[in-house]
């Protein structure tokens, strides 16, 4: 496909999510070195090898599927411009996230009970990987209802249409994203000590 066809509409749409994608590239290059350093790391004689990831976290992680599976209803409600279903499942969206981040400090709070803490004479290597990658991704989960918020607004002044939804899917597709690296670091810090 010749990148300089096209009107300046496409070229634009392609431009922005290239360079979505081109965050979302250096993302996913971030977290994989994380998680190799905590490969790496758990071979010190320091490390915690039979931690158990709290319940709190499993729960989150059904909470952001579910926000994936409302987002995708949003969007096919706007493909069919049913303007109030898209709102719902919007806000759907945005409370199911908002709910991850919550459950996600109760893990915080759940590790904290057992006595391990971020820094300090209670902190350890493993958890302090541990910590750093969730509040990392939880950060990424703020950006994502940043842009939900955005989305929400853009759709509550009719910005959008079945044949115009750029910024609803860049939306969506980082959402998605986060939700996809959410499943994996919780897959990987719960079957890799």
């Amino acid at each position: 496909m010749d990148l300089t066809q096209g009107t300046l509409e496409e070229k634009n749409s392609r431009a922005k999510k290239m360079m979505l994608w081109f965050g979302i590239i250096s993302l996913i290059m971030s977290f994989a070195g994380w998680t190799s350093a905590f490969v790496v790391s758990s071979s010190r004689p320091d490390w915690l090898k039979d931690f158990q990831l709290p319940n709190a976290f499993i729960i989150s992680t059904v909470i952001i599927m579910l926000s994936s599976v409302s987002f995708i209803l949003a969007k096919k409600a706007l493909k069919k411009s049913n303007n109030k279903a898209t709102m719902l499942w919007l806000f759907i969206t945005l409370i199911l996230g908002v709910v991850f981040i919550f459950y996600q400090f109760s893990g915080f709070q759940q590790i904290i009970d057992l006595g391990y803490n971020f820094t300090g004479p209670t902190s350890n290597v493993t958890m302090s990987y541990i910590y750093l990658i969730a509040i990392v991704h939880i950060l990424h989960v703020v950006v994502g209802l940043i842009c939900l918020l955005v989305v929400i607004y853009n759709h509550f002044k009719q910005k959008y249409k079945p044949t115009k939804m750029l910024g609803f899917e860049l939306a969506a597709t980082f959402w998605h994203f986060i939700d996809i690296l959410w499943v994996y670091l919780f897959l990987f810090l719960y079957f890799i000590r």
